[in-house]
């Protein structure tokens, strides 16, 4: 089974509930000029292997064509990156759709600028969305689960409650007639953990992220869900956001980081294995190219791709209701 680092540990860990974005200012420092005349935009991101994209970008000087130099920065978790964009910390941030919904739940005025990576168009009605997914529902031996249906009234261990996976998770049971509040026993258990606790029988089923993927397989446990892909379905799902008054402060810059992006997604779709080991590289992955799912870096965001999750997440009861989605999307 081929890994990838693109949905990391951290960013599966991170509850909902934890996007405190305490910034101390809510406005853009000024564009700074880098060497030659350049602007300057940081980026912050949260190291994952579809960064290489980005990285690709710059070193084929899409971004120096419009006049950027790009600093980029790796931030902990989805949280620390919106909250460095929200005060102005950095100019632009990584952020997964589902931290960013939540955000916006919360009146933080952050805008979509373009797409960092997401899943192929009918990746959930592929033959093996499992080979798209780097993320797995995992079921232990012995445990007589062989299908989500199967899991009612199991033990289901995830890094955090409320945070990514049980939400992707969630969607899953949904699917199989299960109500995720109450129809099974939810456990919080650190990868590595979860990893031991379907050996030895102690959970039923672990929502697990590559490598740990491998490790739960090479264990005896089966894979039942690819609950990522089927919660996602396709499009972007990885985002390139930016602070409300960054954008209106660096309007021309940002459009001249949009159009930089647009060649760079499309230089990584003709070039993945280049692409791929810059990700590596950034990341001081261990992997190798033949261990990694090639990432999909979609052309654009399109508004079904964070509608589709605002309404799975209401539906879900993880918010309380649709967010305001008017507006959010910053067309290039």
């Amino acid at each position: 089974m081929k890994t990838t680092s693109r949905f990391a540990a951290a960013v599966a860990a991170i509850p909902l509930a934890a996007l405190a974005l305490t910034a101390c200012s809510s406005g853009a420092p000024a564009a700074s000029e880098g060497a030659g005349g350049l602007t300057t935009l940081k980026v912050a991101t949260i190291g994952l292997t579809s960064d290489g994209a980005l990285l690709t970008g710059i070193e084929q000087g899409f971004f120096e064509e419009e006049g950027l130099e790009l600093e980029t920065s790796i931030v902990a978790n989805p949280p620390a990156g919106l909250a460095a964009v929200q005060s102005g910390q950095v100019d632009i941030a990584y952020s997964p759709s589902i931290p960013l919904l939540n955000a916006l739940s919360q009146g933080v005025p952050v805008k979509v600028i373009g797409a960092a990576d997401g899943y192929p168009d009918g990746a959930a009605s592929s033959d093996d969305p499992a080979a798209l997914d780097d993320t797995g529902l995992f079921a232990a031996a012995g445990s007589g689960v062989t299908e989500v249906a199967d899991l009612a009234g199991k033990t289901i261990a995830v890094p955090a409650r409320k945070a990514q996976l049980e939400v992707v998770i969630a969607g899953e049971l949904e699917k199989a007639g299960i109500d995720p509040a109450s129809g099974v026993n939810w456990v919080v258990l650190d990868f590595t953990s979860a990893v031991a606790a379907l050996k030895n029988g102690t959970v039923d089923a672990a929502g697990l992220v590559s490598p740990f993927t491998t490790e739960a397989g090479a264990e005896g446990a089966t894979q039942i869900s690819a609950p990522s892909v089927g919660f996602f379905e396709e499009g972007a799902t990885g985002l390139w956001t930016v602070g409300a008054s960054t954008l209106e402060q660096k309007a021309d810059a940002i459009a001249g980081f949009q159009r930089a992006l647009a060649k760079t997604n499309a230089y990584a779709t003709e070039h993945p294995e280049e692409a791929i080991q810059a990700g590596l590289d950034y990341t001081g992955s261990t992997l190798t190219l033949d261990e990694v799912k090639v990432p999909v870096w979609p052309a654009e965001v399109k508004p079904e791709d964070l509608e589709r999750p605002n309404e799975k997440m209401v539906e879900l009861g993880f918010l309380a209701k649709p967010v305001d989605l008017d507006g959010v999307i910053v067309a290039g």
